[in-house]
């Protein structure tokens, strides 16, 4: 096996490997990448047994086919150090031994034969569905910041993904939580007749976004019986899908919270990031004291001090004193897009609706603290 390749075109195919590749693994093979030279392209396949990574590059001068695996971390790693625009010469000179030359370095990787490597079926019947790429990665975005970590209850460790219908149209609604806070995005949809509800994992949707934020190609996805199948352009992204029942989300989305609090995005999340600065673990609660035109924030540490701020707000209702942990009400109010934040609430204990006023489709709900 003998290819040229340019060190910036394979470097960006192997970025991506870094995201599927376990670092530490009881099988090794899995911490290597499967490099494959057939049919004039360079295949570069990356996988964990949840998630496969492929990507197809054309632009490769194939000496003579053939493949192997070597470790993906140490690849990556080599490539990042060497300059810019390089062209790497590859070189299988036994079973485990790939020789890469560069400029005036030359290395020796070792390698572990491809017949070890983990292989895949690819049949993937449901229907092709293309996805708007950008539209995507933002309700990825904004709901999985709610992703649970709670290995207890499995089902809520990723994105649960679903068609709803609102005033006769169709949308591909994602919704995550972690039981104290819950995000809802959702983008309209028009050419899908039949999509069954998945999960989606945690890692797959990070590996993902990094994907669509690095891409501008066109997205598809197909699902099969317990996989789902992302296309962009020559990469492709097959995961499980996570086994179990999401809960029923709507049941706590609050509908008579008619105390309507109104502030500045910005000043909020400035705000609070200032008062929570007392707090060496960033864990304690930010203390709200609502009035008609202002909001005092408070954090008190008993370990490290105190912190106090007001800041100019609109609420519709009498005084208001409630609780929230302050990395919660920052990850959301981070994801709204308006210049103003708008909080629905009802009392001291019941669940706070956010809405972004610049995205209908999304809202956000979030669990007060008792301090």
């Amino acid at each position: 096996m003998q290819f040229v390749v340019k060190r910036d075109i394979l470097l960006k195919s192997l970025n991506f490997v870094q995201g599927v590749v376990e670092k530490k693994n009881t099988l090794p093979i899995l911490s290597n990448v499967l490099i494959q030279l057939k049919n004039k392209k360079l295949s570069i396949i990356a996988t964990d047994l949840d998630i496969i990574f492929f990507d197809e590059i054309s632009e490769v001068k194939i000496v003579t086919e053939g493949s192997t695996t070597t470790s993906a971390a140490i690849l990556y790693d080599i490539l990042r150090k060497i300059s810019s625009n390089s062209e790497l010469k590859f070189d299988l000179k036994t079973e485990n031994k790939l020789s890469l030359k560069s400029e005036n370095a030359d290395f020796n990787l070792l390698c572990l034969p491809t017949d070890n490597f983990p292989s895949f079926a690819n049949n993937f019947e449901g229907q092709e569905i293309e996805i708007n790429n950008q539209k995507f990665l933002k309700l990825l975005n904004k709901t999985r910041i709610s992703i649970s970590n709670d290995d207890t209850r499995h089902y809520l460790n990723g994105i649960f993904i679903h068609l709803t219908e609102a005033q006769g149209r169709n949308f591909l609604t994602g919704v995550a939580t972690d039981s104290h806070r819950l995000s809802s995005s959702s983008l309209e949809i028009n050419n899908i007749n039949d999509f069954n509800s998945i999960i989606l994992p945690r890692k797959t949707v990070y590996q993902l976004c990094s994907l669509l934020s690095e891409s501008n190609d066109k997205l598809s996805m197909q699902l099969s019986e317990n996989k789902i199948k992302f296309t962009l352009g020559k990469m492709k992204l097959i995961s499980k899908v996570i086994d179990g029942k999401f809960p029923d989300y709507k049941k706590v989305v609050p509908v008579g919270n008619n105390k309507q609090l109104t502030v500045s995005t910005k000043d909020f999340i400035n705000s609070i990031e200032r008062v929570a600065s007392v707090s060496l673990d960033r864990k304690e609660g930010v203390k709200l004291a609502i009035s008609r035109d202002n909001i005092q924030l408070s954090v008190n540490s008993a370990n490290s001090g105190e912190g106090n701020e007001i800041i100019k707000a609109e609420f519709n209702s009498e005084n208001l004193n409630i609780s929230f942990n302050s990395k919660y009400l920052i990850d959301i109010a981070s994801e709204v897009e308006d210049k103003n934040l708008k909080l629905n609430l009802k009392d001291a204990t019941s669940p706070v609706l956010v809405e972004d006023l610049s995205d209908k489709n999304s809202y956000y709900v979030i669990m007060p603290m008792k301090i």
